[in-house]
């Protein structure tokens, strides 16, 4: 028996209800003013519940359309309100279950909790982190659904990383640090950040600085009217802006706030956006994220108790209490409890066909010592750059690295060594072109001091485009840390790997399968653009892949590089085998939850076409989209559930082939399981036997000694998509298709 982090709707209204759509004329952007404006009519309008865009109520209001006029507290000024009816819902409609989570969503207004962009933040119970200057906010993501028997609501706590700096301040610490160039360092810094705007609680993210434009500058307002910043900012929000020099931020409306009439660009002042959420250079920081972590990272008992806290916050107040009473709403005070299964653990298949029995932590380090790799390839050639300073340490942590081999049966011959004088990135990629001019090592190791982006890219571009050489980057400290025989051991596999060989399987039953992982990852030097990877199993072992790349700017071409590349996976398979498959397995990961229907209609069908061409006719396939970002929680006794736990009912979709599958095990914090979604079934399996076999492919993933969150065909695509769209940013070299030189 689990439970979860689901409450139950005991009751819930059934009868008709009425969509509205609310316009303010002139336009009102803060959701709080335009509730305060609609809130003076609520004798007219009697029971409903507003958003700030839609309107639901019990009653018919006439007429159609209604105006109504308020006067903005702020200014006098006077606001027109029309009202338009929309739709009639009834119960089980999708906008119903919509009606739902606004009411939920009022309910938690009546907790004294603040809006930040669309999640409820505790403002009063903020944890200050004084040394770095962030406060950690607590919050709560509510979202009510139709399951397979029950409406329920999830209720996950989340926590929002507030800075105490402002735009400004990091501007001038920019201009402070580099005073010849610091417009492009603010750029760097700023782009692509998430800001909060305080005078009407919005988060906005920044797509753009204007250098050209001050506070000053003047704009035009919908009645034709000019306006400087300064103005606008003192007469709507009686905000003084004091900073007059600063350039202005520019943030680019979403397309649904373009049709709801807000102008393209948004325009920020610096001095007035907090930034928020933590910098790759805060990431990189391990005492700060250690200290986040202090109280983000939730123990299964404890998110039990807070979540026990929320139910009795929301039972005891009586103004939510009266908002859910008036709509016949009553949630149960208990999270759900329903039983699940724990699929039993799997065998690990070494070298020379040893098999292995894992422990309940699906965790197999300890069963790899002293036994035979599956497939060892086959190391003639190899070289090891490194700087001449540090000698001494790259010397003993080869001879390691050729001991922890052998006990492997991976024979590593000793190296060429290459010296260098210094640590600049001309330095390594000068001796990457003289080493591959001379001779053609299958793999080259790289010692480099730390981890700097800019150097790791350069060295994986120069042998993933430039030339096609499988790669080892390794940083100083781990030559002199203690646990270097286990670090050797895992670099060890890792170059097996690279260069053809595989350390283990797992028993696959059925013959003639290929397995397609695919993800998706964002260029980060080309706004717009990302790069698709897949990478498809090419033996019964389920060892060795075939990978590709390519870039894509929207669904459509996306679409149409995925059932291109299967082809090609497919060709690969049959030179490989002298056959096709009998049965591909397609995991998809990298889709949004407003995805899910394009992805079927295009992706599936394309890849279905593609495919009875290929065959005449349509083989047995599976296409099973992956999704790791939820908020379920699922809980056993106060800790986690153990690796093998499927979940196949009561939460799941109703109209959906749906599972979740913890297939990992966590030591700190609460496991999130995945979800999967069967969207096209042909492969014969049943859905045990499917979750069994997506289990499996989690036991797969060479760079760790243990299950994954992912199918490890998954696990591998987000690595390559990720290696491109981070270092990369184009197609790697085709000849590198045939191994695991990503990982």
């Amino acid at each position: 028996m689990l439970k979860a982090n689901y409450f139950k709707l005991l009751t819930h209204t059934d009868w008709a209800l009425y969509q509205y759509r609310v316009d303010f004329s002139p336009e009102e952007e803060r959701t709080s003013v335009r509730k305060a404006l609609l809130r003076v009519h609520k004798e007219i309008l009697r029971g409903f519940i507003f958003d700030g865009t839609l309107l639901f109520t019990a009653h018919r209001l006439s007429p159609d359309p209604l105006t109504l006029y308020s006067c903005r507290d702020s200014d006098n000024e006077k606001i027109t309100i029309t009202i338009k009816k929309v739709s009639d819902l009834a119960m089980g409609d999708a906008h119903y279950i919509q009606f739902f989570n606004i009411l939920m969503r009022k309910c938690l207004g009546h907790l004294s909790m603040q809006l930040v962009g669309r999640n409820f933040f505790d403002a009063r119970a903020k944890i200050e982190i004084p040394n770095y200057k962030l406060e950690l906010w607590p919050g709560y993501i509510t979202s009510i659904r139709q399951h397979e028997s029950s409406i329920l609501m999830c209720a996950e706590i989340t926590h929002k990383v507030m800075r105490q700096d402002t735009v400004l301040e990091l501007l001038v610490e920019c201009s402070r640090r580099s005073p010849s160039d610091w417009k492009n360092v603010f750029q760097q810094s700023i782009i692509g950040s998430i800001v909060l705007t305080g005078y009407n609680n919005n988060t906005y993210r920044i797509d753009d600085v204007d250098f050209d434009q001050r506070p000053t500058s003047t704009f035009e307002l919908k009645t034709k009217e000019k306006i400087t910043y300064i103005d606008y900012f003192w007469k709507k929000y009686q905000i003084q802006v004091k900073d007059v020099t600063q350039p202005l931020l520019v943030s680019r409306a979403k397309a649904r706030n373009i049709r709801a009439g807000m102008t393209e660009n948004i325009i920020l002042i610096p001095e007035l956006c907090s930034l928020t959420g933590i910098t790759d250079e805060m990431r990189a920081n391990f005492s700060l994220m250690k200290a986040l972590a202090d109280y983000t990272r939730v123990s299964p008992a404890d998110r039990i108790k807070k979540l026990n806290d929320f139910s009795q916050r929301l039972q005891s107040n009586k103004a939510i209490q009266d908002d859910l009473t008036l709509w016949n709403m009553k949630l149960s005070p208990t999270l759900i409890e329903f039983p699940a299964r724990v699929m039993r653990t799997e065998k690990i298949v070494h070298g020379e066909k040893v098999k292995s029995e894992i422990g309940p932590d699906a965790d197999w380090t300890k069963n790899m010592r002293n036994r035979s790799m599956l497939v060892q390839a086959n190391l003639h050639t190899w070289v090891v750059v490194h700087q001449a300073r540090s000698k001494t340490d790259v010397l003993g942590f080869i001879n390691t690295l050729i001991k922890s081999a052998a006990s492997l049966n991976f024979k590593m011959p000793q190296p060429v060594f290459y010296e260098i004088r210094d640590d600049r990135i001309g330095s390594y990629i000068e001796a990457l072109d003289r080493i591959m001019s001379r001779q053609q090592p299958q793999i080259i190791m790289c010692i480099v001091p730390n981890n700097r982006a800019d150097r790791y890219s350069a060295i994986k571009k120069k042998c993933c485009i430039d030339r096609a050489v499988a790669t080892q980057v390794v940083v100083e400290r781990c030559l002199r840390s203690k646990g270097t025989m286990s670090i050797a051991t895992k670099i060890a596999i890792q170059m097996n790997c690279k260069i053809g060989g595989a350390p283990w399987t797992v028993d696959i039953p059925i013959s003639g399968v290929m397995v397609i992982g695919f993800d998706v990852c964002h260029d980060t030097s080309m706004k717009g653009r990302s790069f698709g990877a897949m990478v498809a199993s090419l033996d019964q072992g389920l060892s060795r892949y075939y990978s590709t790349v390519s870039h894509h700017s929207n669904g459509e071409e996306l679409s149409n590089d995925i059932s291109i590349n299967i082809t090609k996976a497919l060709m690969k398979y049959r030179k490989f085998n002298n056959t096709l498959p009998s049965r591909i397995f397609i995991y998809r990961d990298g889709v949004g939850e407003g995805q899910i229907p394009f992805v079927f209609e295009r992706e599936v069908e394309m890849i279905k076409d593609k495919l009875t061409e290929i065959y005449q006719v349509l083989p047995r396939m599976a296409f099973v989209v992956v999704t790791k970002r939820l908020n379920t929680r699922l809980f056993l006794n106060d800790n986690n559930p153990p690796p093998g736990t499927i979940v196949d009912d009561y939460i799941t979709c109703p109209d959906r082939y749906d599972f979740f599958l913890v297939s990992q095990s966590v030591r700190q914090g609460t496991v999130s399981p995945t979800c999967y979604n069967v969207m096209h079934d042909t492969s014969g399996l049943s859905p045990a036997r499917m979750q069994r076999f997506t289990y499996k492919m989690t036991h797969l993933y060479y760079n760790w000694s243990g299950t994954v969150r992912v199918p490890a065909q998954c696990q591998y695509a987000h690595k390559l998509a990720f290696l491109v769209g981070q270092s990369l940013h184009r197609q790697p070299n085709p000849s590198l298709e045939d191994y695991l030189y990503f990982l």
